[in-house]
């Protein structure tokens, strides 16, 4: 999927559960698991409103399939596609859902990067190495990364959804909470069947309009999709060559630079100011080195001219030197937790070592009513974070900071039950 920063912390899932064209950096809050990587499980508004009545989502229909014709969209398609699309009662709930808890980033990336998917992934890679290399070749994209996108968003095509992906995006187009969007993706979801790309009934995915084994919302469909196998069509439900193709033309137009890496994992010096672990800062890999900050293999850092430290969970966890091909697969879905994911993924898939230092698991992160206390207390004791509105964003990180260096304790931005109980103390 892809989207902009989410919650490494709390993904803020835009309405479609994958992908978005390539941006301009967004802002970067550290961020939690992915919505196609999850199944869109999570979404950013509370509930609102009864379910309407099918009546007048029938009619509603009856004007976009007006708006549809007027567009070009062919009457044989628009009769084949919209007879008897059904509103979804189901897609709302998802959609106005949003989880009191947020898994914790290692807990995330022991399911995502699990011993099962590292070896099945190793498997998919050696069943389609001759495509994967040649996507590689054409694109730039490595063969094991192209495999890690295909395992976090479908599990190797194990679960990419089974709702109608049109009655999904009607039933958000006509009562969800973010309507133009989503009746924009139906529309386009319409020209890719006119097109021929796809049989209807094959048109599936997520319940936010994802598809496919990579989930692609169909507009970046329109613009990413690549024809991998060379029968003239453009199909990333059955087509491995499709998909993958697909999947490596996208992160290359996202900024992929060949024969770089996502990242290193590295050991941050004593008294490294950790208001720096923000995407938003970046300095050369030499500028960080003379920092002091050193690859934990001890091999020199990779030469990014445009580099971030991160440290998704603060002093007591790993940290990261991430440069533009970490920055690409943010494209896909702008969640640092993700990004982590797929190069972690990747580098096992390749028989590179994982991620080596150890995870604050003892550590209880906050839950979203408690982040919400915690900028209330911070707002309270004159370390402004903004409207509380229970998110990790980077002011709220900057506030937390700031109260944490008051105290005496390592400033790092990295919030939990212990730091808020002492903090309302």
């Amino acid at each position: 999927m892809i989207r902009q920063t989410l919650p490494a912390s709390l993904l803020l899932v835009l309405l479609a559960g994958c992908q978005s064209p390539p941006v301009q950096e967004a802002a970067a809050s550290g961020s939690e698991p992915s919505a196609t990587a999850t199944q869109g499980q999570a979404a950013s508004a509370a509930p609102q409103a009864e379910p309407a009545a099918p009546a007048d989502f029938q009619a509603w229909l009856a004007s976009f399939r007006r708006d549809a014709r007027a567009e070009g969209v062919s009457e044989a398609t628009l009769e084949r596609a919209l007879t008897g699309v059904r509103y979804r009662p189901r897609v709302i709930e998802l959609d106005r859902s949003q989880p009191e808890f947020v898994r914790p980033i290692w807990q995330y990336l022991d399911s995502a990067v699990s011993a099962a998917r590292v070896s099945q992934g190793r498997a998919k890679l050696d069943e389609h190495r001759a495509t994967a290399q040649r996507m590689a070749q054409q694109y730039g994209v490595p063969a094991e990364v192209i495999v890690a996108i295909w395992g976090i968003e479908s599990n190797y095509g194990g679960n990419f959804g089974d709702f109608s992906t049109l009655e999904a995006l009607a039933t958000l187009a006509f009562d969800g909470r973010r309507r133009d969007f989503a009746r924009g993706e139906l529309m386009a979801a319409l020209r890719i069947i006119d097109a021929g790309d796809i049989a209807l009934e094959r048109m599936v995915g997520s319940w936010a309009g994802a598809m496919g084994h990579t989930q692609f919302i169909p507009s970046s469909f329109e613009s990413y999709a690549v024809d991998g196998d060379g029968d003239g069509r453009r199909d990333i439900w059955g087509s491995i060559p499709d998909v993958m193709a697909s999947t490596a033309n996208y992160l290359a137009r996202a900024g992929w630079q060949p024969g770089e890496p996502w990242g290193v994992e590295v050991r941050l010096p004593a008294q490294f100011d950790y208001a720096q672990t923000e995407l938003s800062t970046r300095r050369s890999s030499r500028e960080w080195a003379d920092q002091g900050v050193r690859s934990l293999s001890g091999a020199a850092l990779p030469a990014f001219d445009q580099a971030s430290v991160i440290a998704p969970a603060g002093a007591q966890g790993p940290a990261f030197l991430v440069g533009p091909n970490f920055r690409a697969i943010l494209r896909y879905n702008n969640a640092t937790s993700y990004a982590l994911a797929v190069g972690t993924l990747a580098d096992r898939i390749a028989g590179r070592g994982g991620i080596q230092s150890d995870w604050p698991r003892d550590e209880q992160p906050l839950s979203r009513s408690q982040v919400r206390e915690l900028q209330q207390a911070l707002n309270a004791r004159g370390f402004d974070v903004g409207t509380p509105d229970g998110i990790m964003g980077p002011n709220t990180r900057s506030g937390l900071r700031r109260y944490q260096q008051s105290i005496g304790v390592t400033p790092d931005g990295f919030a939990t039950v212990s730091l808020l109980q002492r903090l309302q103390r």
